[in-house]
């Protein structure tokens, strides 16, 4: 796109987002002192996070032995109360053996599937900061929580990353989207693996035949982003033209056609960054990076910062398209998160586009092409269209409908709104909801006011309707 477009879409982009009103603050008024909600009222996941507080750090100090996928830990974890709390909750799966609540000891019970019910000892005011510290362990792949673990063993250590939840495999948490947290990251591991995690790494100490790994995330994350890898891995450093550090990591066990495809994928995530930025404006994170373990399933998972790649994408061939996808979700999805589930379109759809805008740069077809072949692949009685990428249902979060379908909605919407708008809109919405959380009528909310068109019947069709959209606009 030319350099002027570019500028005057990101001039529009900026005089929006300075009209836009302040939200209006909250009534006054506290209620009174009882306990936290046993979750977050997600329509898709009821019971995930929990209510009563909000977690600004989590600050983890785990021990990890491969050979008998033992973990130990204890989690710090700094949180405002948002009312009078007699009793809260954290989402977790290991077993407990201690909590504290501001130093004194707490009363604390197992209950539901992922349940950690905490009594402090003191009830804790509305406004008030305080600090929980959970000492616990287990065998995590040998926990299972609605039918799975998501916890995957690997011939030499483990990995955590799963979504829409991985973190109660290895650390108590409030596990949802909105309530996002910085992170530190200390893990142990015997001497001769490593300790892989999201961010910075701050220090690596050797001492006992064990070295300590400390990584720090200082930017706001989901907890399904925070993500855990032990065991051998080759890792290499670069940076972006913009001087952001970039760190992957390499299993050397893997199959060499498997190694040499992943490396040559994987090591152009600088590459990627740069070009991305371009299109949705600066990157959000202090560090970018990935890895590729020993696992062998064909999954990706964008963790913040440090994107999760199973090998499996790369025994055919270098795959940069799924390594587009997992970097465009640093800015739709991480950078800005889901407010609920049902909303996974803001994420799925935008990374799937964010991996078009990628090959078209690669000459691999136009944005068009792309669009109008997978258009056109599906017939109007394919099940695909049956899911509603802007309400698939739990069952179909992930489902492809929800990303080939959800980026075809992002170039009819271009094709609709024209290149000018639509440019200002990918660039407005990260910039307005940067560290924080968003819905999909935000999005229409934006573009309506970026367009000066009314969507509400383009979204309904795209987005809400179960079946064949009758066209596909034309465009380039």
């Amino acid at each position: 796109m030319p350099t002027g477009v570019i500028a005057s879409a990101v001039a529009t982009a900026l005089s929006v987002l300075l009209a836009i009103p302040a939200a209006p603050a909250a009534p006054a008024g506290a209620a009174a002192a009882g306990p936290g909600a046993p979750g977050m009222g997600d329509p898709y996941y009821p019971t995930y996070g929990n209510g009563g507080y909000d977690v600004s750090h989590y600050d983890l100090d785990v021990n990890y032995q491969p050979a008998t996928d033992r973990l130990h830990g204890t989690a710090l974890i700094t949180a405002t109360a948002t009312q009078g709390l007699t009793r809260f909750d954290l989402d977790f799966a290991l077993t407990t053996t201690a909590v504290t609540v501001d130093g004194r000891p707490a009363h604390f019970t197992a209950g539901g599937e992922q349940e950690l019910v905490v009594t402090p000892a003191r009830t804790l005011p509305e406004g008030h900061r305080f600090t929980v510290a959970v000492t616990y362990s287990g065998v995590p792949s040998t926990v299972k929580r609605y039918g799975f673990t998501a916890w995957q063993r690997t011939p030499d250590g483990a990995v955590a990353a799963n979504e829409p939840e991985s973190a109660w495999w290895w650390f108590p948490s409030n596990d949802h989207p909105l309530d996002k947290a910085t992170y530190d990251v200390r893990v142990q591991v015997p001497d001769g693996d490593q300790g892989i995690s999201n961010g910075l790494l701050v220090s690596r100490r050797t001492a006992n035949g064990w070295t300590t790994y400390h990584w720090h995330e200082s930017e706001p994350e989901a907890t399904y982003l925070a993500t855990l890898a032990v065991g051998h891995f080759d890792i290499t450093r670069s940076r972006t033209k913009a001087g952001i550090p970039v760190i992957n990591a390499y299993a050397p066990a893997l199959p060499p056609a498997t190694a040499a495809n992943a490396r040559a994928a994987v090591e152009r995530t600088a590459e990627i960054v740069d070009f991305l930025s371009s299109w949705f404006g600066p990157y959000p994170f202090e560090s970018a990076g990935g890895y590729v373990p020993d696992v062998t399933t064909k999954i990706a998972q964008e963790s913040q910062t440090r994107a999760f790649y199973g090998s499996a994408y790369f025994t055919d061939d270098a795959d940069t398209g799924v390594v587009a996808h997992e970097l465009a979700h640093q800015w739709y999805g991480d950078s800005v998160s889901l407010a609920r589930w049902a909303d996974i379109w803001l994420n799925e759809g935008f990374a799937t586009y964010g991996s078009w805008l990628w090959e078209a740069h690669e000459h691999v077809a136009t944005m068009q092409q792309i669009a109008q072949y997978i258009y056109d692949l599906h017939p109007a009685d394919d099940p695909f269209w049956t899911v509603e990428p802007g309400n698939p249902g739990p069952q179909h979060l992930f489902d492809r409908a929800v990303d080939d379908r959800g980026a075809l909605t992002l170039q009819a919407l271009r094709n609709t709104i024209g290149d000018h708008a639509f440019l200002a809109l990918l660039r407005a919405w990260p910039t307005l909801h940067r560290y924080g959380n968003a819905t999909i009528a935000d999005f229409q909310h934006l573009a309506e006011r970026l367009s000066g068109k009314a969507l509400t019947s383009f979204f309904q069709v795209w987005l809400h309707t179960p079946a064949k959209p009758p066209t596909f606009p034309a465009g380039n």
